[in-house]
């Protein structure tokens, strides 16, 4: 079963993301340290511009949901305008048939023409003006129904136009920036599996750290994640059993500290890939495998929720997401069931 924390994910924003993003260098084609700092630093910075895109993506898209329901409401104006009109229509042909009626069959101001005598003369007058103020108001209302109908369809025109438009300048700029996190991805983890197969880190990558400063002592490793291979769990990807809970996420995700504490090790090589190992004061380990890049160094003292890494598909991995692991050593053998050890901790993932 698979359970889940989300936060609002990777979306586009409007037009204005697409500035910033035109803005951030080339990846870069060279191999080396200069060239896995920049590939870093720009998954980095792309998450960045991400999420504050997803703001601006979520105060556009309430804007097309807005513009949705003008549209919608201009649409039911118009069906009961149809509606009111098609009733105008038939009065005016039952005031028409009244007359007839009325009338024997002649106009009018032919019964008018054959009155026998003065009051018959000052019926028909009256029966003509009643009969025509009859009519005229009824052409009267009709018209100005057609001519506000008119109208409205002209609106509601627009407010669809409108809304297309938007529709379509946020399915653009969604699709930028999807392009521009799927390469750099790419290129971070191709350096990572380099690394690995080399059995050498290319060093820490210096990462700018969120602004944010957590009051609890303890976080999840990631924000934004799905919940898939739990402690314990069998596979053919691993020897006896899982030892961690693994944490689905998209290469490039930033990984942070779950607690205070000093890494004790950074390795890239063997099934867990690039992985760091942090003690913490409680004298438990926290392990983060399978990552793209490291951003601390080996003997480094880290705080909760600063970022330590970021996450990949490298070692033996069956597609991007973290190894989360807590031990009771630095060395593998020695794991707990990470989730209910959280949980201890004030963290429910």
């Amino acid at each position: 079963m698979r359970s889940s924390r989300r936060h609002p994910l990777l979306v586009p924003a409007l037009l204005s993301a697409l500035v910033i993003l035109a803005a951030r260098p080339a990846l870069a084609d060279g191999d080396g340290d200069g060239a896995d700092l920049d590939i870093s630093a720009q998954v980095a910075r792309l998450y960045a511009d991400a999420s504050v895109a997803t703001g601006q993506y979520e105060a556009g898209r309430h804007d097309a949901d807005a513009q949705r329901g003008r549209a919608e409401r201009a649409e039911r104006l118009l069906v009961r305008e149809r509606k009111e009109i098609a009733v105008l229509h038939e009065d005016l042909g039952r005031i028409v048939r009244a007359q007839y009626r009325q009338g024997g069959g002649l106009p009018y101001t032919a019964q008018i023409l054959f009155a026998k005598d003065p009051d018959g003369l000052m019926r028909g007058q009256h029966a003509v003006r009643r009969a025509d103020l009859a009519v005229a108001g009824a052409v009267k209302k009709s018209r100005r129904a057609e001519v506000r109908l008119a109208a409205n369809e002209a609106k509601a025109r627009s407010e669809w136009q409108v809304l297309e438009k938007r529709t379509g300048e946020l399915a653009a700029v969604k699709r930028t920036i999807e392009a521009k996190l799927d390469e750099a991805r790419s290129a971070l983890q191709s350096r990572a599996d380099a690394s690995v197969a080399a059995g050498s880190c290319r060093g820490a990558v210096r990462l700018d750290q969120p602004p944010a400063a957590f009051t609890s002592p303890w976080v999840a490793p990631v924000e934004t994640y799905e919940l898939s291979a739990g402690f314990g769990s069998g596979g053919e990807h691993w020897a006896h059993r899982h030892t961690g809970q693994d944490f689905a996420v998209p290469i490039g995700t930033p990984v942070r500290a779950a607690g205070a504490g000093r890494v004790v090790k950074v390795s890239c090589g063997g099934a867990f890939g690039i992985a760091v190992v942090i003690e913490h004061p409680d004298g438990y380990y926290t392990q983060y495998a399978h990552l793209a890049s490291v951003a601390v160094d080996q003997g480094q003292r880290v705080s909760t929720g600063e970022w330590i890494g970021q996450s990949g598909t490298s070692g033996n991995s069956t597609g991007p997401h973290l190894h989360f692991e807590v031990r009771v050593t630095p060395e593998s053998g020695s794991a707990i069931d990470p989730v209910p050890w959280l949980a201890e901790h004030g963290v429910v993932v």
